[in-house]
């Protein structure tokens, strides 16, 4: 079969792997020895592995200067960063965190080359292109979540009545190395696990039913979602289960791999669009309404004379997560929707109400929500009901 055309975006250089976080101070020397350390306020800091990594660090010669990110990254926490390293000679950038710390390890490298604001810079906010300039970035994934690690684009948030979700994104900000050790989620607490799990599920089910979907990532997708099945709960239920967290990493990494390469659904629109309203973590967002959007995206396609192909897609899925062989097609499909509805309250992911949204945002979030990758239009009274669902 001669499959349609396809792109596939650039990837970092990847260790993966129990213990590699020991080569980040040869990888560093090969790129530079005066870097710019990108972490959270407290997780990684004080963590034993910090400590050892600092004192590698120092027999290794290798001088750093901390930038501290709080929560998902603002423009002005970018600006504020940049303005105090400049002029200090760095030539690596970093990162050690979650997605956010991840973006904003990007975006600083990013920004380091250029004067003026990130927010210039921003698609759908600023108004200039940015040249793909940067120095040098490696980043090290403390949870198994965005998969920022192999992704081109760095997600920067205003929050507000009138604020935005929005990427600073060039090929160029692919990393150069990303360093995946699920030693590092160890630690990871229990509802950040469970949210960032999440989110990766929902990137790689939204990569796999994309319209722009490639046999490529359909085949790192599944390989994703049955890592996901395998470990996601164990990792809730005993975070020091290391074989459920390599899996775990696994799938966040080829997560990463997927959105950049197919695009997201749904889900990751009402995720930019709630989340430039509302202080809400990303994963929350994201593991709340996977399982609504795709109950909404199988009906409205079984209404339709086109979408024969998304489920057969949906029907894969379902044999992954039921273990039955020799089932309908509908079995399948009605298997895999009523598996993350059950995944949903296993994960006890909280209501969008808790963070204080309520049925009066509705209309003016799904407005405002794009959904160009989904596997099926959906209407504004669709989009609607996905939310209600989880008020």
């Amino acid at each position: 079969m001669i499959t349609d055309a396809f792109q596939f975006s650039r990837l970092p250089l990847i260790h993966f792997g129990k213990g590699k976080l020991g080569l980040l101070p040869g990888l560093i020397k090969k790129l530079g020895t005066n870097i710019i350390l990108v972490t959270g306020k407290r997780s990684f800091m004080g963590s034993g592995e910090a400590a050892n990594l600092l004192n590698m660090f120092w027999e290794e010669k290798i001088t750093f200067q901390r930038a501290v990110i709080e929560g998902e990254p603002s423009p002005e926490a970018i600006d504020i960063a940049v303005r105090g390293l400049e002029g200090e000679g760095f030539n690596v950038v970093v990162g050690i965190g979650g997605g956010s710390v991840l973006d904003a390890g990007k975006a600083i490298s990013a920004m380091m080359h250029l004067s003026g604001s990130v927010r210039d810079f921003l698609e759908g906010v600023g108004r200039s292109e940015h040249p793909g300039t940067k120095i040098s970035y490696i980043a090290v994934p403390t949870t198994s979540g965005t998969g920022s690690e192999a992704t081109k684009n760095a997600v920067i948030s205003s929050v507000g009545e009138s604020g935005f979700k929005r990427s600073l994104r060039h090929e160029n900000f692919v990393p150069d190395i990303a360093l995946v050790d699920p030693m590092l989620t160890i630690s990871c607490p229990e509802e950040i696990t469970a949210a960032s799990g999440a989110d990766a599920l929902t990137q790689l089910l939204e990569a796999y039913l994309s319209v722009k979907a490639s046999p490529y990532t359909d085949a790192l997708a599944l390989e994703g979602v049955r890592a996901v099945t395998k470990s996601l709960l164990r990792c809730v239920a005993d975070g020091s289960d290391i074989e459920a967290r390599t899996g775990m990493a696994f799938a966040a990494l080829t997560s990463g791999i997927c959105l950049a390469n197919a695009g997201l659904g749904s889900v990751h629109g009402f995720a930019s669009s709630i989340g430039g309203m509302f202080r809400i973590p990303h994963g929350v967002v994201c593991g709340s309404l996977m399982a609504e959007a795709n109950r909404v995206n199988v009906r409205e396609l079984r209404n339709r004379r086109d979408g024969d192909w998304a489920l057969r897609k949906y029907s894969c899925l379902g044999r992954i997560v039921s273990g039955y062989s020799g089932r309908t097609d509908d079995y399948y499909i009605d298997s895999f929707i009523e598996y993350l509805t059950e995944l949903v309250q296993e994960l006890k992911l909280p209501l969008l109400s808790e963070y204080g949204i309520g049925t009066q945002d509705i209309l003016k979030i799904c407005d405002a929500t794009d959904i160009k990758s989904n596997p099926v239009a959906l209407s504004r009274n669709n989009l609607s009901e996905i939310m209600s669902g989880r008020l």
